[in-house]
């Protein structure tokens, strides 16, 4: 898991577990996190992202529990089989995506019309621009 990163806003009122468990689990259920993939090990990612390893293992036990990963003695932490029937949106998590997109736009000195416009446009990209095929190529 090299790319994408992980990032935790310790100025969000969202806490760090549950960032990171959002994260990864967007990750996963959009296909950046393949099945069978390997997560780093709780100590490494909470060294890496300066935190303790209580905060890293409270988020890996949600995934868990919501069965994105799956964890084994000796072989690590992995990203489970996705299941087959589509899963119900989670507005938790789709609340939790928006607040962390929304403090990293208005970091960046986005207002309100920016950040809205962006989401417009990541929703509906339109046309491809010349050159390109339907799939951005």
């Amino acid at each position: 898991m090299s790319d994408p990163a992980v990032r935790v806003d310790t100025t969000s009122q969202v806490p760090p577990y549950e960032q990171i468990r959002a994260q990864l689990a967007a990750l996963i259920l959009t296909g950046w996190l393949t099945e069978g993939e390997r997560l780093p090990t709780v100590r490494q990612l909470a060294a890496d992202l300066n935190l303790a390893p209580g905060t890293v293992a409270r988020a890996y036990r949600e995934l868990e529990a919501a069965e994105l990963i799956r964890t084994r003695r000796g072989a690590g932490t992995r990203v489970a089989a996705l299941p087959s029937e589509p899963h119900a949106l989670d507005t938790d998590q789709l609340a939790t995506l928006a607040r962390d997109f929304t403090s990293a736009a208005r970091a960046l000195g986005a207002d309100t019309e920016d950040i809205l416009t962006a989401v417009r446009d990541a929703l509906d990209p339109g046309p491809a621009s010349p050159g390109t095929t339907a799939d951005g190529r």
